[in-house]
């Protein structure tokens, strides 16, 4: 659905006529009227392209519905993007942030839409030769290594989180998310942060953590898909133990012969594309690190992404999303926490749990 301000229609959430005056007070000029239609595939924050005149902007704003405090927090993209500008990490560049709720209901910021296109599909994905496929592989491994070594108190991030017992509070978050907006019973999800809990690894790293990097959180060149033109998707951006990270890369990445992630379904098992393996001895080899723990790393990213998934799911129950795609969110759900079970069922020291 688009809509344009000139008729002060809405576009899914978007009210395109008080956008407009709101891009005028903050300096930004709109030499025509604004027309603006969601991005589908968005299962989180709502993402819109938006045109008006010669210019086209993308504005990101949270879901329909109820937020948990927080979740869906997009004054924290707005920053971290902003302090990424000039890094080695690919960004889009900020134009403003709205935390006035007059405006929209909610608060929300517009940023530059770079040229590029998000592989979503493993026919998009298929399109791409095999020599690409490697080459996009291993920089998808390098933009993570590189904003690991960001110096984060340098770009002025050095608040945004507290690394010290980083681990520890993920799976107390994650756990409360879950019992916040618990719709049913959910076969291991207790048991597995159980272990999770029991387990935890020694975190011996900080880094801006990104929280959901994967091969469809990022824009690819449209001239050459190997290269990536920028990093999306930043509302869970943290600073704490990067291998929180890499294990959601992995976590996604798949491969020819194993079961897909339900999320990914695919993407990555095509010829060309590095194993999984390959995927972390790269990182580590780049970062000089020893992984001996990866399991519980593993496991973690899927019970957070199994508690993420829920949240969307009950969302989708209470029909409160926008868009297409959320009809098979919830079994989604209980695959992910079985894959998590099965994991953390082999961690050493892991308590029985009746």
């Amino acid at each position: 659905m688009a809509g344009a301000a000139g008729d002060g229609s809405a576009a899914d959430g978007l009210d395109l006529t008080a956008l407009a005056a709101c891009l005028e007070r903050n300096g930004v000029p709109v030499t025509g009227p604004l027309t603006g239609w969601l991005i589908s595939g968005g299962r989180s924050n709502l993402t819109y392209i938006v045109t008006g005149g010669a210019s086209e902007w993308v504005v990101r704003r949270p879901p329909l519905g109820q937020i948990f405090p927080g979740a869906h927090d997009v004054a924290r993209e707005h920053r971290v993007m902003r302090a990424l500008a000039g890094s080695p990490v690919p960004v889009p560049r900020m134009i403003a942030l709205c935390d006035d709720d007059s405006v929209l209901g909610v608060p929300f910021y517009v940023m530059e839409r770079v040229p590029g296109t998000v592989l979503r599909t493993r026919e998009q994905v298929a399109a791409i030769d095999a020599g690409q496929r490697a080459l996009l592989g291993d920089q998808l491994v390098d933009t993570l290594a590189m904003l690991h070594e960001v110096d984060y108190h340098a770009v002025g991030l050095g608040d945004l989180g507290r690394p010290a017992g980083y681990l520890e509070r993920q799976v107390a978050r994650w756990t409360r998310q879950y019992q916040a907006i618990k719709v049913r019973d959910l076969r291991y999800l207790d048991e597995v942060a159980t272990v999770l809990r029991a387990t935890l690894p020694q975190s011996r790293l900080a880094s801006i953590v990104h929280g959901d990097y994967r091969l469809d959180n990022v824009l690819v060149e449209a001239a050459d898909p190997a290269r990536i033109a920028a990093v999306l998707d930043w509302e869970m951006t943290t600073i704490g133990d990067p291998l929180a990270d890499l294990a959601t890369l992995v976590m996604f990445w798949d491969e020819p012969g194993r079961p897909y992630n339900p999320i990914s379904a695919g993407l990555t098992a095509l010829a060309g594309f590095p194993s999984a393996r390959a995927v972390i001895e790269r990182y580590v080899s780049r970062r000089g690190l020893t992984i001996d723990d990866v399991d519980w790393y593993l496991a973690f990213a899927e019970f957070k992404l199994a508690v993420i998934l829920e949240q969307i799911h009950a969302r989708h129950v209470a029909g409160q999303t926008v868009g297409e795609g959320f009809g098979d969110i919830g079994d989604m759900v209980l695959f992910l926490l079985e894959s998590a079970h099965e994991k953390t069922s082999r961690l050493p020291g892991a308590p029985a749990v009746s």
